[in-house]
């Protein structure tokens, strides 16, 4: 049995994709479930639900740099699987938090680690990433982060 909750979630989901002979969807599960299985096999651990979410993050961040790259291509079918893959991750992703949200986590992070300026941001930053992984874009976090401290 598994220790990640949410990587039952998603074999369960490639089960009922098949089931709904959803051949796009299967096959876009299949690729997390084979993601994760690699990161499994490479470190030899099994995969909690934070470290599930950190590689959903990481397939979303490469998803949608392939997405902008496919647009400014003109590939339209190319641009719609990432799109279709996109969706489909976003799924299992925690809902996000919205920007008033993140700045109060940045202000708890500042009042914890002392941070007041530029010099503190990867101390301030190392507090914040298990805080809002999968929660909030980290590049938006460490643009107000930086905006903030200076």
């Amino acid at each position: 049995m598994s220790s990640s909750p949410l990587k039952e979630r998603i074999s369960s989901a490639v089960k009922d994709a098949m089931r709904a002979k959803d051949n796009a969807r299967r096959d876009a599960l299949r690729l997390v479930m084979s993601e994760l299985k690699n990161v499994e096999v490479n470190e030899r651990i099994e995969l909690d639900d934070a470290r599930v979410l950190t590689v959903l993050t990481r397939m979303l961040k490469q998803r949608r740099d392939s997405l902008q790259q496919f647009q400014d291509a003109g590939r339209d079918d190319l641009a719609a699987k990432e799109q279709f893959e996109i969706g489909v991750l976003d799924e299992f992703m925690p809902a996000q938090m919205s920007e008033s949200e993140v700045d109060a986590v940045i202000e708890e992070g500042i009042a914890a680690t002392g941070a007041s300026g530029p010099r503190e941001m990867g101390q301030l930053m190392g507090w914040l990433k298990p805080r809002l992984a999968g929660q909030a874009d980290m590049g938006m976090v460490s643009k107000r982060v930086k905006a903030r401290l200076t």
